[in-house]
C-alpha cells in the first residue's frame, strides 16, 4: 500500500499507465523517447504487448481463494510475487538516484533487481541498497582479461545471480534517440539544458546526478558506461563457457528466443533462461516474448527456471506468461516510469499496482498460488 511519503499523484495512479503519463510529463521528449522507444518501426515493441492481449483467460469457479499468496520461488530463494526487475541502463537520466533507489524499492518489496553493468552508480553501492537479494546482469567487456576481475568484483559485492544477455552483439536502431540527437552515457551540455528547460524539477535533479565526482566512484561508473556502450560484443558458446566456469552461483542468461539454442545452454550449466526480444529495442520484426515462451519452455523440459522479459503491463500479463510456463517475469520501462515519477516511491507504486492486479487475477481465476496456474487458465485459441 502506498505511503504517506509516495506522492500524492502516484498514490493517485491505478494502473502503470496512469504512471508512465506521469513520467510523461516530468521528462523532456528526448529522455521519455529514451525509455519509452523501440528499434527502427517498433514493430516488435507494439507487438510485445498486444500478443498479451491477443490471450484470453479462462477462469476457474467454486474455488477456496479466500487467502492468496502471489509468492513464489526463483533460483532457491522465494520472492513476494512471481514480477522481477530487469536490468535497464541509463536510468540515471530518468532520476538522479538510479538504480540504488530501484534496488531499495525492490528489497522493500521482497523482490529481485538485476543490477545492469551499464549503470551510473558503483556496483558495490547497489548492492548495498538491495540488501543481498540483487542479480547481476552481465556485458562481457572488451577483453578476456578483464572479464575475471570483473565477475570476481560481482560475486564479492554479494550479488546471487550472474545473467549474461546475448541478444546484443551490436544496438539495435534506436530512432527516436537519432532524430532527438540523444546518446548515452548523457552529459550535461547546452543543448540538453535547453532540452530540460521546461522541465525545470528534472533538471535540477539531472544536474544534480550527472555531474561526476571522484568522491562517490561515479567516474569508474561512467567509464564502463562508455566502454560498453562504445562497442558491446558479442556472445559466443565459447564466452559462455569461460564465464560457466569463473561464476562459481547460479548462471542465467537472457536474450532468448529460439527453442534450437536451449540444449546447449542446458549443456553449458546454465540454471535460468529469459525470453526476451530487449523489449523491442535490438532486432525489430521479431516475436513477442510472450509468442516465443512456449517452445522455449518444452526445450527446456523442466531441466532450468524459464523467466520472460517484455510487454509487461498487467497482473493478469503476468498470470498469462505463467500459464505459458514462466517461473516469472522481468519488467524494465514500467520501473522507469515509476522512477521517472518520484524515485523509490514511484518504483514501489509500481510494484505495489501489479501484485495487486495479480493477486486479483490470481483470485478471479479460481488460483490460491501461482503454483495453481497451468496452460487450463487460457482460453482455447479459435
Amino acid at each position: 500500500m502506498a505511503t504517506r511519503t509516495t506522492p500524492r499523484r502516484l498514490r493517485a495512479a491505478v494502473n502503470l499507465a496512469d504512471v508512465r503519463e506521469l513520467a510523461r510529463r516530468r521528462l523532456p521528449r528526448p529522455v521519455f523517447d529514451m525509455v519509452d522507444g523501440g528499434a527502427d518501426d517498433e514493430l516488435t515493441l507494439a507487438r510485445n504487448e498486444a500478443a498479451f492481449r491477443e490471450l484470453l483467460l479462462s477462469p476457474a469457479s467454486m474455488a477456496d481463494v479466500a487467502t492468496v499468496d502471489p509468492a513464489v520461488e526463483v533460483l532457491g530463494r522465494r520472492v513476494s510475487m512471481p514480477v522481477l526487475l530487469a536490468p535497464t541502463g541509463g536510468g540515471r537520466v530518468a532520476h538522479r538516484r538510479a538504480e540504488p533507489a530501484v534496488a531499495a524499492a525492490a528489497r522493500a518489496h521482497g523482490t529481485v533487481y538485476v543490477q545492469s553493468t551499464v549503470t551510473g552508480y558503483p556496483l558495490e553501492e547497489v548492492a548495498r541498497a538491495g540488501g543481498g537479494q540483487l542479480w547481476y546482469q552481465l556485458y562481457l567487456p572488451e577483453s578476456r582479461e578483464r572479464l575475471r576481475p570483473m565477475v570476481e568484483r560481482v560475486a564479492a559485492a554479494g550479488y546471487r545471480a550472474l545473467v549474461l544477455t546475448v541478444d546484443t552483439p551490436v544496438f539495435g536502431g534506436r530512432e527516436r534517440d537519432r532524430r532527438n540527437g540523444f546518446s548515452l552515457p548523457v552529459r550535461p551540455h547546452p543543448r540538453m539544458l535547453l532540452q530540460g528547460a521546461s522541465r525545470p524539477v528534472w533538471a535540477v535533479d539531472f544536474l544534480r546526478g550527472n555531474l561526476p565526482t571522484r568522491r562517490d566512484g561515479r567516474l569508474s561508473a561512467w567509464a564502463t558506461q562508455r566502454q560498453i556502450l562504445a562497442a558491446p560484443r558479442p556472445v559466443t558458446w565459447a564466452d559462455l563457457a569461460v564465464v560457466r566456469d569463473l561464476w562459481d552461483g547460479p548462471l542465467v542468461v537472457k536474450g532468448v528466443l529460439r527453442p534450437q539454442e536451449v540444449p546447449g545452454l542446458l549443456d553449458g550449466g546454465v540454471d535460468g533462461l529469459v525470453v526476451s526480444n530487449h523489449g523491442g529495442r535490438q532486432l525489430d520484426g521479431v516475436p513477442a516474448s510472450i509468442e516465443a515462451l512456449p517452445a522455449v519452455v518444452a526445450a527446456v523440459a523442466g531441466r532450468a527456471e524459464v523467466y520472460l522479459d517484455g510487454g509487461v503491463r498487467r497482473g493478469t500479463d503476468v498470470l498469462k506468461a505463467l500459464a505459458l510456463g514462466a517461473r516469472a517475469v522481468l519488467i524494465g520501462r514500467p520501473y522507469l516510469y515509476g522512477l521517472a515519477a518520484g524515485g523509490q516511491a514511484g518504483v514501489e507504486r509500481v510494484l505495489e499496482l501489479l501484485r495487486a492486479e495479480f493477486v486479483r487475477a490470481l483470485a478471479l481465476t479460481g488460483c490460491a498460488t501461482p503454483a495453481d496456474v497451468d496452460a487450463g487458465l487460457l482460453h482455447p485459441a479459435r
